[in-house]
């Protein structure tokens, strides 16, 4: 198992312990996670990065792999909330069942942690974040760069949907809620690539 580590964030709420919310996008290839910090109105960026498997492994390591790498990064953080995005029912069965494996070790992981678990569809994480659950992933990129106050968005992109995931959690919680910046269109930023 190969992990790329993310981005510490220095600058955490010194008033009291913020709500340490886990974001995971979960695949069997590739794991995205997010670590964020949220003290009631505004969310903070700990760490995020992606836990990756050996394509040449059978589908029980792989597992291991993603459930050990899911639990290295619980024991780090000790977060409160793991936010986890939902099955997607893809056009091939297959997919789906083995991504529902993913799954099952990262909920296994949560629960023998005592974590709040929370499970949202893809289309709910996207109007969370962007106000529309059709939102491209350049579009959820570019509002949790803005949300978090990053100069770009998190990288690679499944890090971003973990990220992404744990800023669900973080405004659909009963704390108040930071303000949602707007939301670009797509020909704004296509402008914003080509310049």
């Amino acid at each position: 198992m190969t992990r790329v580590a993310g981005r510490p964030t220095p600058g955490l709420p010194a008033s009291g312990r913020p709500a340490l919310v886990l974001g995971i996008d979960p695949g069997t290839a590739v794991t995205g996670y997010g670590v964020v910090a949220f003290d009631g109105r505004t969310p903070s960026l700990v760490e995020c990065g992606v836990l990756r498997t050996a394509a040449r492994d059978p589908l029980p390591n792989r597992l291991h792999d993603i459930y050990e790498g899911v639990r290295e990064v619980m024991a780090r953080h000790r977060p409160d909330t793991l936010a986890i995005e939902d099955v997607f029912y893809a056009r091939n069965v297959r997919t789906t069942v083995v991504l529902g494996h993913a799954r099952g070790v990262i909920l296994l992981a949560a629960q023998q942690a005592a974590l709040t678990i929370h499970e949202y569809p893809p289309a709910e994480i996207k109007k969370a974040i962007t106000g529309r659950g059709s939102a491209t992933k350049e579009q959820v990129q570019f509002m949790v760069a803005r949300l978090l106050r990053l100069k770009t968005a998190p990288q690679p992109a499944d890090a971003a949907d973990g990220v992404a995931a744990a800023l669900c959690a973080c405004l659909q919680s009963s704390l108040p809620r930071p303000a949602m910046p707007t939301l670009p269109s797509l020909a704004s930023l296509a402008a914003k690539r080509r310049a």
